[in-house]
């Protein structure tokens, strides 16, 4: 018996697609992982002819045993990325030992310009996440170049740094890291702020679990824990937690679950910042990031957001100037 393709298609089927600009090692692994957890389809981009496909076709393969049915995709051009409803740049040079980040502006800030660039033109409603580095220069210059609504665009790194001083903390202490919940504020960088004080264990402060210079320790440790991996591989940095934390984003606002997760976001006077992309618990949803949630902060705390912004703007004016340099040529 023929069976009619529109009881398996319907015409008004909209499938959700998720694109990855940058077919790396965070890029791949973030597809996996989107596919694996069967959230949506994936379209897998790179500038390197192959690459892409080469990647798409061995996860494509991989699901016939994982067992699950999305489409992973492998291409060159940014006219298949047409119409996703998330958009996931992670192209741009990773870290080798004894760079930081901002040693990045120069290489990635027109990467993630052209990327940006090419992907509102495919999908001007899409919801865009950033994972290139510096993150938080890399988010505004993203949204600056496209334009877009600022709460459509948001750069992964809270979710990321939380989770390494959630592990950390669970080592510790021997207990499961799922009863572990870590707060994690401010740049994506050596600055960042962990929160002991909204860091818990089964809604236990960490504050009343360990003495302050354990906590100090692995304060040090989640600020190094980039660094710490860039120094071990010694070719490139961090990808199956960064790839995780971007995943945990991407489910929240496809499921419109509306979770409260640390965010690289725009910030119009929250903490007393404006223009600025920082990394600060959101609630992400159907459309973006819906909102933004104010800690009562210490002097301290709050001193250390600052000292975070005023670096961040130092990296915003040092990838104009490379941008503008680059459209001067």
């Amino acid at each position: 018996m023929q069976m009619a393709s529109s009881m398996f298609f319907p015409p008004s089927c909209h499938p959700t697609q998720v694109s990855i600009i940058g077919a790396g090692k965070v890029g791949g692994t973030l597809a996996q992982r989107i596919a694996e957890s069967n959230v949506a389809h994936v379209v897998l981009l790179d500038v390197v002819e192959g690459l892409p496909q080469g990647v798409a076709l061995d996860l494509m393969q991989a699901g016939s045993v994982e067992g699950h049915d999305r489409k992973i995709l492998g291409t060159n051009d940014y006219a298949d990325t047409a119409g996703s409803d998330i958009v996931v740049i992670t192209a741009g040079r990773p870290r080798t030992p004894g760079m930081n980040r901002n040693d990045l502006i120069e290489t990635n800030a027109p990467i993630v310009a052209r990327a940006v660039t090419n992907v509102i033109a495919s999908s001007p409603n899409a919801v865009i996440i950033i994972v290139t580095n510096p993150l938080d220069v890399m988010t505004y210059i993203a949204w600056q170049v496209s334009q877009i609504e600022p709460f459509r665009i948001m750069g992964m790194a809270g979710v990321l740094d939380s989770a390494r001083f959630q592990a950390f903390i669970a080592t510790e202490l021997n207990v499961s890291v799922v009863d572990v919940n870590a707060t994690v504020m401010g740049s994506h960088g050596d600055l960042m702020v962990p929160l002991p004080r909204y860091s818990t264990v089964n809604g236990i402060p960490i504050t009343e679990l360990m003495d302050a210079e354990t906590i100090n320790r692995l304060i040090a440790r989640t600020r190094n824990g980039g660094a710490e991996i860039v120094g071990l591989l010694k070719t490139g940095g961090a990808y199956y937690a960064p790839a995780s934390s971007v995943r945990t984003m991407v489910e929240s606002i496809l499921l419109n679950r509306r979770r409260l997760l640390p965010t690289s976001a725009y910030l119009k006077g929250e903490y007393g910042m404006k223009d600025i992309f920082l990394g600060v618990p959101c609630w992400l949803g159907c459309r973006g990031v819906e909102g933004v949630l104010e800690l009562n902060l210490t002097d301290n705390e709050r001193e250390a957001l600052n000292s975070c912004a005023q670096s961040v703007r130092e990296g915003i004016e040092k990838a104009d100037a490379v941008l503008a340099a680059t459209a001067a040529v």
